[in-house]
């Protein structure tokens, strides 16, 4: 800390991290927010252009730099800054209230399977054992309890749940908002930051492994399930998100041609993440398919069985990050692609995540808007499921061209509207599924006709309206085969720690899927995706 800031802090009232304040340094109020902990709103990971990271000055305006070119731009009221914008400059103590758009509604939800209880932890005469690949290690004396902790690491979000490995039964969920997205809203950003800072990856690692780590005392605190006595941890993931968390090199998935520098399955001790459960508690990551498709749709495939289906069904999770499968226990195929960024909140003026207060389901009758919101808050802005129903009664109403187009700024409260700039990026978000989509049936032989279902998974996927997102082309038209199935990639995650025989099997499957890139198997690629952008 240089000596000219000696002595001074900056201060987030609204947390209890941040009470307690941080000693100043000379840069910007997002780089002390993220050094604590706090999470911040930058989809844009600080470089300026989202203009989300709105904070209010309470003390300590005196020390910070003057109005960028950036923040003179916007309206910002008396008092206000962008977190990236305001950079600490002069020594003073700053008092700094974060702008919030409500707590996060993540679905925690998952489909469930009558699974064979054959743990890899397990006691035997009195301790406790973890039958690793190179053998049976002993983890101390048994205390009482053995339990395991599901992790699912989205790029959004952050879900977490306590298995009793005794009995089977599920103890807890805890569901937040992934930390990491105070560096950007998407892998690429996040990538990025690993590749411009020297701390970069420690950086990412860090914050996410804290908050699991608060998620872990919330269990504790709740259920009064001793720390120690968590003895094994499954991480999923998409493959940014699975070695960011473990700490690995995530470099080579940001360049030609983006692959993991590995996609085997890791075993780490506790102790060496600082994880905060039994140090000696093993933590597997699972195995990645390949490119952007990670242990997260691995355990999506798992989770509903595709691997063992006898016609092909297609699975389709809807995230910032977006996969699609298709397959049987013959032959699996998938994809991947950057599809929900736009429907996470993120590139949408009044967007925002899945928070109370986000208007998530929209009908237009009569010329009328009618609308609700996720815990029946006043409205802050519109969710995913909300900006498909929008499109979608846009489209069915007239309001709204089969080229996209609007006729000025369609408004679903005075203050809350949806502009020509905001469909363009929805169209363009939902085109790159769907072609995905295609050329997997394509590449797989088959029509939609033959597909047996076609799985919903993710948050986003449970909430939407299938009708909507059919009208829109986010989804085939499978009439009554599509189904809802919560957040697959938990419950794989789940699965992988109450079996030895579908953990294995997902380290089979991992190798068997064939993953396809379509952007570099069809050279007209680009027009396929601008073909599917409209309606």
């Amino acid at each position: 800390m240089s000596e000219q800031f000696a002595g001074h802090k900056i201060f987030f009232p609204q947390y209890k991290k941040g009470k307690s304040g941080l000693e100043i340094f000379e840069g910007t109020i997002l780089e002390h927010a993220r050094k604590l902990g706090i999470e911040i709103d930058a989809e844009c990971g600080g470089q300026g252009k989202c203009g989300r990271c709105l904070v209010r000055i309470e003390r300590g305006a005196e020390a910070l730099n003057p109005l960028t070119e950036v923040e003179r731009q916007l309206d910002l009221g008396d008092c206000e800054r962008l977190a990236c914008q305001a950079r600490i400059v002069q020594p003073a103590n700053l008092y700094v209230y974060v702008r919030s758009a409500g707590q996060y509604s993540i679905l925690s939800d998952t489909v469930r399977h009558e699974t064979e209880l054959d743990p890899f932890v397990r006691r035997v005469d009195g301790e406790v054992i973890w039958l690793g690949p190179e053998g049976q290690r002993s983890l101390g004396p048994y205390s009482g309890g053995i339990y395991g902790l599901a992790i699912d690491v989205g790029t959004t979000t952050l879900v977490c749940q306590v298995l009793d490995l005794e009995s089977g039964e599920e103890t807890g969920t805890i569901a937040r908002r992934n930390p990491q997205a105070t560096y950007g809203d998407d892998v690429i950003a996040r990538i990025a930051h690993t590749m411009q800072h020297d701390d970069g990856l420690l950086e990412l690692q860090g914050v996410v492994i804290r908050a699991v780590n608060d998620m872990i005392q919330e269990f504790e605190d709740q259920h009064g399930i001793a720390t120690d006595h968590i003895y094994e941890a499954v991480v999923v993931g998409n493959p940014t998100m699975r070695d960011l968390f473990f700490g690995g090199e995530v470099r080579s998935l940001g360049v030609i041609p983006f692959e993991p520098v590995s996609k085997a399955p890791l075993n780490v001790r506790a102790s060496a993440l600082g994880l905060r459960i039994n140090p000696d508690a093993n933590v597997y990551g699972a195995a990645l398919i390949g490119g952007h498709a990670g242990a997260d749709c691995l355990a999506d495939i798992i989770a509903v069985r595709l691997h063992q289906a006898q016609q092909p069904c297609m699975l389709i999770d809807i995230g910032t990050n977006g996969e699609v499968a298709i397959g049987n226990a013959d032959h699996i195929m998938t994809a991947s692609c950057a599809a929900g960024a736009a429907y996470e909140g993120a590139t949408v003026s009044h967007g925002v995540g899945a928070v109370e207060g986000a208007i998530c389901n929209v009908q237009i009758r009569n010329n009328h808007v009618e609308y609700e919101t996720i815990g029946g808050r006043p409205p802050v802005g519109i969710c995913g499921s909300g900006l498909i129903d929008v499109l979608g009664e846009l489209l069915k109403t007239g309001l709204m061209t089969k080229q996209a187009k609007l006729d000025g700024d369609f408004h679903v409260t005075d203050a809350i509207s949806l502009s020509q700039a905001d469909v363009y990026q929805l169209i363009t978000a939902k085109a790159g599924l769907r072609t995905d989509q295609d050329l997997l049936l394509k590449y797989y032989g088959v029509d939609l006709q033959q597909l047996d279902k076609i799985y919903l998974a993710g948050g986003f996927g449970n909430y939407i309206d299938v009708d909507n997102a059919v009208a829109i082309g986010l989804l085939p038209d499978l009439k009554d085969g599509v189904a809802k199935i919560g957040n697959a990639a938990l419950a794989g995650a789940a699965e992988m720690l109450l079996s030895q025989k579908i953990r294995r099997d997902s380290e089979v499957w991992a190798l068997k899927v064939e993953h396809a890139k379509p952007n570099e198997l069809e050279p007209e690629f680009v027009y396929m995706v601008a073909e599917n952008m409209y309606f």
